[in-house]
This record gives C-alpha cells, sequence and structure tokens, in this order.
C-alpha cells in the first residue's frame, strides 16, 4: 500500500503526494513528483520536478543521481493534469523547501 506524505509550500496550499514502488505500472499521465528522503515524521524534499507522461519514467534519471548523494531517496507523486497547475505547484515547493538538486 501506497503511503501519503503532505507537503506544504511557500503559499501555504498543501499537496499531497503519494509514495510507490518504482517497478509497478505507472500511468501515462502528467504528474509532479518530489525525490524526497523519508522518515516517520515526514519527506524532506531533496528536488521537485513534473512531467508529462509519469510512464515515459523521466524523473528515473534524476532519482539515480539523488541516490549518489542520498541513497534512501524515494519518488512521490502527485498526478496533475494541466501543465500550467504542475509548474504552479512545482515553483511553490522549491519556494518552500529549497530542494538541494533544484539549485
Amino acid at each position: 500500500m501506497s503511503r501519503q506524505f503532505e507537503l506544504a509550500g511557500k503559499s501555504g496550499a498543501r499537496y499531497r503526494y503519494i509514495s510507490f514502488e518504482e517497478d509497478r505500472f505507472l500511468p501515462p499521465a502528467g504528474a509532479n513528483f518530489v525525490i524526497a528522503r523519508l522518515t516517520k515524521e515526514g519527506a524532506t524534499v531533496v528536488y521537485a520536478g513534473e512531467t508529462d507522461n509519469l510512464a515515459a519514467q523521466s524523473w528515473r534519471k534524476t532519482l539515480e543521481k539523488a541516490r549518489e548523494t542520498y541513497r534512501d531517496a524515494a519518488i512521490l507523486t502527485r498526478l496533475n493534469v494541466t501543465r500550467a497547475v504542475r509548474e504552479a505547484e512545482r515553483v511553490d515547493l522549491i519556494a518552500e523547501h529549497q530542494p538541494p538538486m533544484n539549485g
């Protein structure tokens, strides 16, 4: 079962992300994703991104790079239909969390 994580943006908006098994079926849908270190206290965001097609796995290269520094890095996703919504959410999360890999 997927675990849910609520991440706050700089705007105060809260976004619900879910963890997933990397080898499971992924929908060919637009999504935001974060690469994070997960603890029982929550998620520490190390990268925030978005994609037009989650199934294309364009996020995998970034996850591999993150794991060079953060061995326990995991990916969390949130399906979003429109690019404008995805981009606004990504910017909001970056403003709040200042992920080191978005620098």
